[in-house]
Parts: structure tokens; sequence; C-alpha cells
């Protein structure tokens, strides 16, 4: 197979793992979707942050949190609702996490990004987090901010754990990254899954002027200019086109543990690596990546939310849980 066949078909494969469901326009089919969610008991709430409402879909289990809260960020083109109702196969995965979380005695939040999104030329990127540092405010940290000082404590019962974790897929392992170093006295320990540094990186995105639901655009190493695609693209000596980091200067500097498949085929392991190696110089701690090997071949499946991901990621979260004084 050739490089550029091998691109095609990993594009046709990627856009069509994004359109599961996507074919209305955003928010018109969430209603269904939350309401299949509503019969798991999942409560939908909806946060006005700047010019467009927000929307949550959260559960917990019965009494109080006994293990604190998780906030989980979807990838580009995914969907809040893909961690609670699996209808289609690529998503069981999600769906079970959160199951296993809830089992555990986690509570656990699913944030659903904007499809408003621009790059640093105002064009679309489609329904991505605002992961990128772009030349304009940022959409999405007031939108989870006011999850970690407002929504969560009013719905945390008495006696309930108040650590907060947060973790996220791919655009959303970027925008957890920016969660965590911008909102480091709150956070408790974070886990980007398939995704590297958003201080280093940029999008290229298609022109138009209108918002949509699918991704729009590629995703370039600041250092070497490559698509993070491509192996080896992050691999750098030294990151002298870092753009300045969030929490630089902040005392409590969460945890941090890297998710990540050796063949991912669609976000290099390099990337990974590069993020994790700038998180530790910026002095926040770490535990060593959780890695899946399988088959040795690069693949948009390595790429996805994995089963194999689960246990050990509330293992992770639970190893973090403060000790409380007698």
């Amino acid at each position: 197979m050739t490089k550029r066949l091998y691109k095609t078909l990993l594009g046709l494969l990627f856009a069509t793992y994004l359109l599961l469901g996507q074919a209305a326009p955003l928010y018109a089919d969430a209603p269904f979707q939350e309401g299949q969610c509503s019969r798991r008991g999942w409560q939908t709430v909806v946060l006005d942050v700047g010019e467009h409402p927000r929307r949550i879909l959260w559960k917990a289990p019965e009494g109080p949190w006994t293990k604190g809260a998780i906030i989980v960020m979807h990838g580009g083109g995914g969907r809040h609702f893909q961690f609670c109702v699996a209808n289609a196969r690529v998503v069981g995965p999600q769906v079970r996490f959160t199951d296993l979380a809830l089992k555990d005695g986690f509570a656990v939040f699913l944030l659903e990004s904007s499809d408003r999104v621009t790059d640093n030329e105002g064009r679309p990127c489609g329904k991505v987090w605002d992961d990128e540092v772009r030349n304009r405010a940022n959409l999405d940290l007031p939108f989870i901010e006011a999850v970690i000082r407002t929504v969560i404590p009013k719905a945390r019962p008495t006696g309930s754990r108040d650590e907060i974790f947060v973790t996220g897929l791919s655009s959303g392992g970027y925008m957890t990254v920016r969660a965590a170093t911008r909102f480091g006295n709150l956070i408790t320990a974070f886990a980007p899954i398939s995704s590297g540094d958003p201080y280093g990186w940029h999008r290229v995105c298609e022109k138009g002027s209108t918002p949509r639901k699918t991704v729009h655009g590629a995703g370039f190493d600041n250092e070497t200019g490559r698509p993070i695609t491509e192996p080896d693209a992050c691999r750098s000596a030294n990151y002298p086109h870092e753009k300045p980091w969030d929490g630089a200067d902040a005392a409590a500097k969460p945890v941090f543990r890297i998710f990540r498949h050796k063949y991912d085929g669609v976000h290099d392991r390099s990337c990974t690596e590069k993020v994790a190696a700038l998180l530790r110089r910026h002095g926040y701690p770490e535990e060593p990546a959780f890695e899946l090997i399988g088959d040795e071949r690069r693949s948009l499946e390595n790429h996805l939310w994995q089963d194999d991901y689960n246990q050990p990621l509330l293992e992770f979260f639970t190893g973090r849980l403060r000790k409380k004084e007698n």
C-alpha cells in the first residue's frame, strides 16, 4: 500500500468515525441522544458561558461521592453523550469507562464542545475543543472553570470527597492539559489520552463561514512543521516555538499520566512523549505512561478510547485521593 493510499484510507475511516450519528445540525439530535442517557439516569445541565449555551451530562452514585468527580472531554467530532450511550461499537469502551467509574464511586461529568472554534486566521475548525493557544480569548477555559467552581460543587452531596480529576481523548486530551495547567489548584490529577502538547502545535483549518460538526483542518507540530499524523512528527531536540504556558508560577501542580497506543495512526506517539517531557519540565509530577502495543500496525482504531485504558485510568485517579485526617 502506498503512503498516499494509506493516508486516504485513514482519512476516510476517521471521517466515518466522526460522522457516526452526526448528520443533523449541532445539538438538533441532542434531545434524542440525551433522552437515551436520561433513561440511564444521566442528568442534563445547560450552562450559559459566553455567547452560546454549553451542555453537560452528569451522573453520580447513590449517596456521597466516595472517589470525587471526573470531568470527561470527548474527541474531535465526538459528542458528550457518546460516553453514556453506545449507538456505535467504536464508542462502547467510553460507555464502559463511565459505567465502571460510577460503580467505583466517582461522579462523572461529560462536557460537550462547541463547533465555534476558529484558527488564528479565523477559519472554522469544526467540532473540536479550543485547545490551541490562539490570538483571541479561549472559548472553553471559562466553561471548564464554571463546571469546576459551580456545577460540581452544587451537585456534590454532603459527605462527598471533593477531588476533581480530568481526562479527555484526542482534542479532549489537549484540552485536558490546558485545563490542568490553568486550574492546577482546583484539579487533583489528569490523564490525557491519544493527545499531545497544546502549547506547541497549531491547526490549519479550512476556509468557510459556518460552524461544522466534523473536524475541518489538520494539526501541525510547531517545531518540525510536520502533521501530527506522521511518524516522529513531534521529535525535536528543543522547543523554542512553545507558546506561553498557563500556570507557570502555580504552587499546586497536579500529577498526570499519559495514556496512548504505540501505533496510533492518527496522533503519533512522539507527540505524547513531547507533552510528557514538557509537563515534567514545568514541574508537573508524573506517573509512568500507560502504553498499549497491539499488533504493531498504525491504525485509526489505535487512536480511539480503548477498553484496556479503563481500569488503569480509574486506579490512577483512585491512587491520588488525599488521605483524610483522623
